[in-house]
């Protein structure tokens, strides 16, 4: 299946076949995007949403003076603008961050899914709630933590979401970003996004080269980031467990 990472990790036990296939046949197409390509731009009318099936892409918004911050990263298996069908548009700009593929599906279409399947509905909806849970914790990240922390706070979060679609393990997973990226996620500059690195790699916390990121020592990390997974709503990852046993102890 396609569509096999939707909601994996979380509730994806809990669909049915017939829902599973209904999401696996709705698709209108599939396409491949290139890298550092804009999808959707911000208050132009849409007509279609995108489920993300292998890649990452980015949600971010520019300034007046043109500086970006980004405000998403979206992982394989994420509902990407699925906010954009009740809306018609987005507030933001949708682009990928590496080669992408997506399953594209007609507003229409999900019209009628809404109308024959209420259940899958309530799934679709859970999806976009997700992603407001997810800003929220972006939100926290922006306003209470230092720069170390927000960096410290994103690896430690795309770590979680990657190991529950299946992408991610010891600690190593792949992000196609580049250090200007995880400055316009981190609200910092460039300079400093290349200090928090050097600091994290030299006290033996994390490395991120060449697209890689890997987590040497978890428990520091998220200590320093004051990452608690809850906001996940994740059923299968190690950052799950270990939440759960240090709420047991």
């Amino acid at each position: 299946m396609l569509t096999r990472r939707f909601l994996l990790g979380r509730t994806r036990d809990a669909l049915s076949e017939e829902e599973r296939r209904v999401i696996e046949q709705s698709m209108s197409g599939v396409r491949t995007i290139p890298a550092r390509t804009c999808v959707t731009r911000r208050g132009e009318p849409i007509h279609q949403s995108i489920m993300l099936l292998d890649g990452f892409m980015c949600r971010y918004l520019d300034d007046r003076e043109g500086y970006r911050q980004l405000v998403s990263i979206q992982v394989p298996g994420d509902f990407v603008d699925l906010h954009g069908f009740p809306l018609k548009r987005l507030d933001h700009d949708v682009v990928t961050l590496g080669v992408c593929t997506v399953a594209v599906y007609e507003h229409r279409t999900l019209a009628e899914i809404q109308a024959t399947y209420p259940r899958l509905t309530r799934w679709l909806w859970f999806s976009t709630l997700l992603d407001a849970a997810i800003h929220r914790e972006w939100i926290f990240r922006l306003g209470r933590l230092g720069a170390e922390g927000r960096v410290a706070h994103l690896f430690c979060e795309m770590n979680a979401r990657l190991e529950m679609v299946e992408l991610a393990a010891d600690g190593r997973f792949s992000l196609p970003a580049t250090q200007a990226d995880l400055a316009e996620a981190c609200g910092i500059t460039g300079v400093h996004v290349n200090r928090v690195l050097r600091l994290m790699r030299e006290r033996e916390l994390a490395t991120f080269r060449a697209g890689e990121v890997r987590i040497l020592d978890r428990k520091r990390l998220a200590a320093l980031a004051e990452f608690d997974p809850i906001y996940l709503y994740g059923q299968h990852s190690s950052w799950i467990a270990d939440a759960r046993e240090g709420s047991a102890a």
